[in-house]
Parts: C-alpha cells; sequence; structure tokens
C-alpha cells in the first residue's frame, strides 16, 4: 500500500534525459576510485563570465544607489530661492533658533488616560470615539528607572529627564556618588537661552526643584528655593518660576512660612533682580504675558494650588495650569522677540500624581483634563508661533496602581 502511495507522489514527474548516465558515471568514480570526467573549458569559461557579470552587476547597483543618496542630501541642504535656509513646517524659514517645551504629566499612567477620555464621554454626552487632545500624540514610552528601587520617584524621574542619568529615589539632579549633574536647563542658559517653570505644586517640589538646584534629597526644600532664586556656583540660571510654595521663601518669623530658618527668600530674589507677584490680582496684572517683566518669581499658594476640581471653584484666588502656562510663553516668547536664541520652558501637571497617591478618581481626571488643556494651548502657541519650536511631553511614573477593571 505504502510502495502504491510513493509511486504515486513520483507520477508525471520527469526524469532528466541524462541522469541514469550521471548516476553510473558517479557509482564507477566511487568503485574504482578514478576522478569523473572533467567539464569542457569551454563551461569553465561559462561560469566564470557569470561570475563576474554578477560582481559588475553588484558594483553599479551600489554605486547608483550612492549617487542618488549624495543627490538627496544636497537637495535637501540646498535652501529655497530667496530664503536663508531649508524650509521649516508651515514655510517657516529654518534658522538657529528654537523654542523647546517640555511638560511633564507627573504620576499619570494609561489608565489615567483611560479613566479621563471615559469620565469625559460620559459627563458631556460624546461619542466613545472621541479622544483626549493628548490621545493624538500618543508616540511612545520613556525610562526613568530609580537606581534605588524598582518603584521611580518623581526625583529620579525628572533627574533621568533633566541630566540624562539615573539616580537614586529622592536625588535632585545628583548622582548616585552625590556629584551633581549637569541640567537641559542649565544648559539651555547657558547658551543664551531664556528659561522657564510652571507647576500646580511647589516651585521647590521634586520635579521643578531637579531643572534648576542639586540637592542630596528632595527634602531640602529651603536650599532648592535659595538655588531656584540664584544662590548657587552658577549664579541665576531661570528667567521666569510660576506655582506655589511660597512658604519656603518666607522667613520662619512670618506667618504662612514653612522654612527652618529666618532667610527671606523672596527679598533675595528680589536683590537678584526678580519682580514678585503672590495673588491672584497679581498674576492678573501679567496680562498673560505681556505685562511681565523679567526674571519673574510668581507663588501663588502657601504650598500646592488646590486640585482643579477645587481650584475652579475658587478662581478668583488662584490661576489655572493652563493661565500659567499661556502666561509663560507669552512672557518668554516677547523676551526673545530680538535674540537669536528661543527659550526653554518645563510646564508640569503636577497634581495628577497626588490625587494618585490619594486614590482620589476625581481629583485625578479633573487634574488630566487641566494637563490636557494647558497641552493644547501649548500645541496652539507652536503652530501660530513664527519660531521654530519642539514640544515634548512624557510622564515619570504611574501613581497609585490605579485600575478601571470591574
Amino acid at each position: 500500500m505504502a510502495g502504491r502511495e510513493d509511486s504515486r507522489l513520483f507520477q508525471g514527474r520527469p526524469s532528466s534525459d541524462h541522469s541514469d548516465e550521471r548516476s553510473v558515471e558517479e557509482e564507477d568514480a566511487l568503485l574504482t576510485g578514478q576522478k569523473q570526467q572533467q567539464p569542457s573549458s569551454w563551461a569553465k569559461w561559462r561560469e566564470i563570465g557569470l561570475f563576474a557579470w554578477a560582481v559588475i552587476a553588484t558594483a553599479l547597483v551600489i554605486l547608483f544607489a550612492v549617487l542618488y543618496q549624495h543627490q538627496q542630501q544636497q537637495q535637501t541642504s540646498t535652501p529655497p530661492s530667496g530664503g536663508t535656509g531649508g524650509g521649516g513646517k508651515d514655510g517657516k524659514s529654518m534658522t538657529g533658533k528654537r523654542n523647546l517645551i517640555f511638560m511633564v504629566s507627573d504620576g499619570m499612567g494609561p489608565t489615567s488616560l483611560s479613566l479621563t477620555r471615559s469620565f469625559r464621554q460620559a459627563q458631556t454626552g460624546l461619542p466613545i470615539d472621541d479622544v483626549l487632545v493628548l490621545d493624538h500624540h500618543l508616540i511612545g514610552t520613556s525610562r526613568t528607572r530609580s537606581t534605588s528601587s524598582l518603584i521611580t520617584d518623581s526625583a529620579a524621574g525628572a533627574t533621568a529627564f533633566s541630566c540624562g542619568k539615573k539616580s537614586y529615589n529622592g536625588a535632585i539632579s545628583v548622582l548616585p556618588n552625590g556629584e551633581p549633574c549637569g541640567t537641559v536647563l542649565e544648559a539651555a542658559k547657558r547658551a543664551g537661552y531664556m528659561t522657564g517653570l510652571v507647576v500646580t505644586t511647589r516651585i521647590t517640589d521634586a520635579t521643578p526643584a531637579c531643572f534648576a538646584a542639586h540637592v542630596n534629597h528632595r527634602e531640602e526644600e529651603d536650599s532648592i528655593a535659595e538655588q531656584e532664586v540664584g544662590e548657587g556656583p552658577l549664579g541665576r540660571v531661570l528667567d521666569l518660576m510660576m506655582g506655589g510654595g511660597r512658604c519656603h521663601f518666607l522667613p520662619n518669623t512670618a506667618e504662612g512660612s514653612c522654612r527652618h530658618d529666618d532667610r527671606d527668600i523672596v527679598d533675595l530674589a528680589k536683590k537678584n533682580g526678580f519682580s514678585y507677584v503672590n495673588d491672584r490680582k497679581g498674576f492678573d496684572g501679567l496680562n498673560f504675558g505681556s505685562g511681565v517683566k523679567l526674571p519673574l518669581l510668581g507663588l501663588f499658594a502657601d504650598t500646592d494650588i488646590p486640585y482643579e476640581v477645587d481650584r475652579r471653584n475658587m478662581d478668583d484666588v488662584y490661576p489655572s495650569l493652563d493661565e500659567m502656562a499661556r502666561t509663560a510663553l507669552k512672557a518668554l516668547q516677547d523676551a526673545t522677540q530680538d535674540s537669536d536664541k528661543g527659550f526653554f520652558l518645563m510646564i508640569e501637571g503636577s497634581r495628577i500624581d497626588h490625587a494618585g497617591h490619594g486614590n482620589d478618581p476625581v481629583a485625578q481626571v479633573h487634574e488630566v483634563l487641566a494637563y490636557d488643556k494647558a497641552f493644547a494651548s501649548v500645541l496652539e502657541f507652536l503652530d501660530q508661533d513664527g519660531v521654530d519650536g519642539v514640544l515634548v511631553g512624557t510622564s515619570d511614573h504611574e501613581t497609585g496602581g490605579l485600575a478601571t477593571a470591574r
């Protein structure tokens, strides 16, 4: 049975006319030890010719590829007629001037976005395919792990952002051996760029601190405040600060202070040239940036600015993240208008993290919505600004293990 099946497998398959002859020749060679008849000289030259043709064809393909790539590079680097550089997006002239806005959604993980998206759809009757502004710009993830723990905190995460180096939990832009590491904000300032920080926590909290200060542990907020106004080896590296944390700038003899000494850091800031605003009236006087005198120190709460779900009911007391972001963008835009350098601005949706720590989903979705609104404003600014700019937005870690499963 098996033999019949095997024979059917090969039915219809033609044999070479010379296959039997080859088999006999090979068998004789094996039995007698004599070499088989060598192929003719024509066959050898035929093989050599085919090999040479293959080598020449390959060389020609490589040559044409190199010439094409060189031509493409020349076309890219050649400025258009009448221009001074390559064309930028939307026809903007590409010059050396750039702006960089770095946005941090502190403590926001994928489930935070999912919950906020679903909440927004249900609250306002939107279709299920409606998404946040952030959803249109999801590209990848960043790695911010700590050197001391599997769970990263905001200090180690922001050190990874600002220095490009991994460090231990609690480290404010210092390496595991305690050595300070230079930050992107400090480098921008040294290169002639204007710089700024906008947050909704204390301006001395871990994330903003990692861009403009260096201490061994995040709890050293008194020292961070001093460095942020220019008391450090690099001098003043910040042109604009807005957020909370006023208590770390007031002497311990003043009402609302949380400092451990009697140093008046607001007074020190003024001596270093800062203008100072500390309430909603002063913020409104900034006129969304057109009334700003840099350098600016804006401290609008003793500690953290309240959660957005509460702040919106106290709008006459505290500015929102979106308002502060738009004010900072306008102020820095005007300040660099006549400069060949742009600005670096870090904007943080700070209290997404706090809502995660508190397992407070109501506070969290409103913090994410506030961050999404500020994100949209930054995109609008970049679209309308005449200077090329880049927005980088990322989270440092997730907080609270938020889950939305039933």
